[in-house]
């Protein structure tokens, strides 16, 4: 077995920069908060099957030799990080090193698997009393929902061009066996396409350009028009360029505009994991619009995250590390609100709905293999190692979250009833 030095030397990492990161590198104060966690965490974690291996190489858990490990070097911060905020703590100390593991999304599956019981339910009812709750600026008004993409998806073209396959998609693929992650990806948005009935001289309006790779697949492959819609600067400079690439400009547009700002009326509304970043507040406006721009007789291809419905209601507000650190403002909606919103803000129905979790598993670890293996290059872009380490655990988290079936992905076709 390793030595605790020996393990830190292993996976050593760097402090974070005070600059980048402010107040990351020094763990909160020592409290009551740590003194619990640190009482009941050999209690939580001694059923599961991982092996956590501490400092003084005691071992807790029931796992066997295959089972994932977690190596704590650090454990007054790794407890005084979740004593302050478990929500937020346990990712920022796999961030700074407190923590590390040989498989990530192995370890995080297994937590993932027991979200709903791993916490007491005494101290899940004392919820509301000590988490921290979104703050007021990251609301998904008009103006904080730019301000939230930004933060994301305006990181860098360069970084997303490491990571993801050639069309630039980022969104769940859809796979058959045999399949690259390029051509799961063009069956994703063909299946969209499909949801949504777009065929030759439809007009389709895109909520969400992501890099253009859907709207230039409509205009391409099917002789569509499309008006796509974004809020990242980034991503529409970057999509033009690749619109112009495909010889599509004069039939696809890419507007800087919210979905609440959008007018007229289309053959068919496409809008592919954007839904995420609306917010619960906001939900009835969203509905609202998809229906106020489709056409009578039209189409709507829709894919979602979602998550169980009981598990967002208690959630809902929480600031999480996810909305700490990767999507500010975001909200996974449950299938019953999505039908909820659809029957009671729309002349929507649901008619056809496609599942595609399992195909996010492969989907993430592709993803993940592919930034990890271009680490150097993301240090070369400016980026330090707490945001290799931040990308990593959330793509390994985002994995685990569907290995477990915590939170699913599903496309979805709608039309109006009249």
């Amino acid at each position: 077995m390793s030595s605790p030095a020996a393990e830190r030397r292993r996976f050593g990492t760097p402090a974070p920069a005070q600059q980048r990161w402010p107040g990351l590198a020094t763990p909160p104060p020592a409290g009551p908060g740590a003194a619990l966690v640190r009482a009941l965490f050999p209690r939580l974690v001694s059923p599961l099957d991982v092996r956590v291996v501490l400092p003084d190489g005691r071992i807790i858990g029931r796992g066997g030799p295959d089972s994932p490990v977690m190596h704590i070097h650090n454990l007054s911060a790794f407890f005084r990080r979740l004593g302050a905020d478990a929500g937020i703590g346990f990712g920022e100390s796999y961030m700074v090193g407190d923590w590390n593991t040989d498989d990530l999304a192995a370890l995080l599956t297994v937590f993932a698997e027991r979200i709903t019981t791993l916490i007491p339910a005494r101290l899940q009812a004392l919820r509301r009393l000590y988490e921290r709750r979104q703050p007021v600026e990251e609301e998904n008004t008009i103006a904080g929902s730019r301000s939230n993409i930004q933060r994301h998806y305006d990181l860098s073209n360069e970084l997303f061009a490491l990571f993801l396959d050639e069309s630039m998609t980022y969104s769940a693929a859809w796979f058959e066996p045999g399949d690259t992650l390029e051509r799961a990806q063009t069956r994703k948005i063909d299946g969209i396409l499909d949801l949504a009935r777009v065929g030759p001289d439809k007009h389709v309006l895109e909520i969400g350009t992501g890099w253009g790779a859907l709207a230039i697949r409509a205009a391409v492959e099917r002789g569509a028009r499309v008006t796509s819609l974004t809020i990242s600067e980034e991503q529409k400079a970057l999509a033009e360029q690749r619109i112009a690439a495909a010889g599509v400009s004069d039939r696809v547009q890419v507007l800087i505009r919210d979905y609440r700002e959008a007018h007229g009326q289309y053959d068919a509304v496409v809008s592919v994991e954007m839904i995420e970043a609306v917010g619960e507040q906001y939900l009835p406006a969203y509905f609202a619009a998809l229906d106020r721009l489709l056409k009578p007789g039209g189409w709507i291809g829709l894919q979602a995250i979602t998550m169980p419905h009981q598990i967002m209601l208690s959630s809902r507000k929480s600031y999480t590390w996810m909305r700490k650190y990767i999507f500010p403002g975001g909200l996974l909606p449950s299938l019953q609100l999505l039908e909820e919103h659809v029957r009671d803000h729309t002349g929507l129905r649901v008619v056809e709905r496609r599942e595609l979790g399992l195909d996010y598993v492969k989907t993430l670890r592709e993803w993940r293999t592919r930034f990890m293996a271009h680490r150097d290059e993301v240090l070369a872009l400016g980026f330090d190692q707490t945001l290799i380490r931040m990308w990593e655990f959330y793509l390994a988290y985002c994995e685990a979250g569907f290995r477990s079936r915590y939170i699913n992905d599903y496309q979805f076709s709608l039309r109006h009833t009249g």
